[in-house]
């Protein structure tokens, strides 16, 4: 029997990275263009886990037959969304929300599938940054590691010198939790390559 194509749909390069890491490298990537804009009185849960059903519906119409995979991460401060910074100042201003603080990360994971179901799951990781100084909230910024991430941070590079600590799934913070990914997709019925190594 022929495996069903699998498809990521998201342009984020971290979430193919983080795939490619585990050995499940998509037969295409096919980013799905969605209106982000929380709804009014939307949790930032629930918010994550239906724009990640969006996209994953959004690729499906396209990809017939495929096992589609659409994901989204939110980061909220109690029930307020933190987005990704259109400037440095928007930048300064999440990281000063974020200092000192503990917040939650809201991965939404979605798979559609070849017989047109969808399945979804939420995944939350708890993340404490330390109490950050102005001045590596300025060096933070200068080095315009937080464009284009959610919360104005990436925990895989720089900012790792600013978390003190997290609890729950690493990845899911980098943008994909991978075990819960995983899982999903098995659940679903794709059977990714059951080995390791290269």
């Amino acid at each position: 029997m022929t495996t069903p194509r699998f498809v990521l749909a998201s342009a984020s390069p971290r979430r193919a990275s983080l795939l490619a890491q585990i050995g499940l490298v998509p037969d295409a990537v096919r980013p799905a263009a969605v209106d982000e804009t929380p709804r009014a009185g939307e949790t930032p849960a629930r918010h994550a886990v239906r724009l990640a059903e969006e996209k994953a519906w959004a690729v499906a119409v396209r990809e017939a037959g495929a096992f589609i995979l659409g994901a989204d991460t939110v980061v909220a401060c109690g029930r307020r969304i933190v987005g990704k910074p259109a400037s440095a100042d928007e930048a300064r201003r999440c990281l000063t929300l974020l200092s000192g603080h503990r917040h939650r990360v809201h991965g939404g994971i979605a798979v559609a599938t070849p017989s047109g179901k969808i399945a979804s799951r939420h995944v939350e990781t708890a993340v404490l940054f330390k109490r950050l100084t102005r001045d590596e909230i300025e060096a933070y910024v200068a080095s315009g590691e937080w464009r284009d991430k959610a919360g104005g941070y990436a925990i895989q590079g720089l900012a790792a010198r600013l978390v003190r600590g997290i609890v729950g799934s690493y990845s899911n913070v980098v943008g994909l939790p991978l075990y819960e990914t995983v899982a999903l997709l098995v659940g679903q019925g794709y059977a990714p390559a059951a080995r390791f190594g290269r």
